[in-house]
């Protein structure tokens, strides 16, 4: 996401802006005072966003939300914060404050795009995945950060089915499935690969169940019924096999017996 795309997503800030000033007008010169001067660093502040000064920015909007406490302003200016921490790869103290803001404002009118963003933070630790997936290390990786990231998108589409943050967040939430399926089927064919016949057979299953209905699905019933075959459990093997012809009639497995890099199955290497 872009810098402008972020001050398009917050075009409400000049809304906010001018409720901050109507309410300065109905208070007292010493409250007119603190909120313009929390304005000023705020209008400070979205400067050092726009030039990429993420630190200067976030000291900014720090003392933004001490100034103007209890305030819409406040709320951006969090949000804001979120957004920087995040670009900073900051990513801990994104969550945080997402998560602080979350809870102390579950009417806000930025709700939406905290869940979006929360999701965000997540899913670019998501992004690799896909790394982890074409390179060398076979090392069992957490993919807590996909199933957090699946969770915010999923919470936003739920509670705010006509935000304009839900299309994307239901395009990334596919993603997040497919990937976490082809890991799975990924250790699956590691487990293969280095004669862990039950354990293979075992991922390959988390995968299916876990995970219906996605592009993985189709190594999986292979693997599962090359894992089958090893253990001399035929009926388990017969039972993928016919699973795999059905669904996929004109699978490369069926017709070549190679596994996804186009290998032969026995060749490994």
């Amino acid at each position: 996401m872009t810098d402008k795309t972020h001050s398009r997503l917050f075009s409400r800030s000049a809304v906010v802006a001018l409720a901050l000033v109507l309410g300065a007008c109905a208070s007292g010169p010493k409250d007119g005072d603190i909120q313009g001067s929390a304005e000023k660093l705020y209008a400070d502040a979205k400067d050092d966003i726009a030039s990429g000064a993420w630190d200067a920015a976030a000291k900014l909007l720090e003392r933004v939300e001490g100034r103007a406490g209890g305030t819409l302003l406040a709320q951006q200016s969090q949000l804001d914060l979120a957004y920087v921490y995040w670009r900073a790869g900051e990513k801990a103290q994104a969550l945080s404050t997402l998560d602080r803001f979350i809870k102390l404002n579950p009417s806000s009118p930025g709700l939406d795009y905290a869940l979006y963003l929360r999701g965000l933070v997540n899913f670019n630790d998501n992004l690799g995945l896909l790394g982890f997936l074409s390179g060398q290390t076979l090392s069992e990786r957490d993919q807590q950060a996909s199933r957090d990231a699946y969770q915010s998108f999923r919470q936003l589409a739920e509670q705010f089915p006509e935000s304009k943050y839900t299309p994307d967040a239901k395009l990334r939430m596919d993603f997040i499935v497919n990937a976490l399926s082809e890991y799975e089927v990924h250790v699956a064919r590691y487990y293969l690969r280095k004669g862990a016949f039950v354990a293979a057979a075992n991922r390959a299953q988390q995968a299916l169940t876990t995970y219906p209905q996605t592009p993985a699905t189709e190594e999986a019933l292979f693997i599962m019924i090359r894992a089958y075959d090893k253990l001399g459990l035929t009926p388990l093997r017969d039972d993928a096999d016919r699973l795999l012809r059905l669904n996929f009639p004109n699978s490369n497995f069926l017709a070549e017996g190679k596994a996804a890099d186009g290998k032969p199955w026995w060749k490994f290497w």
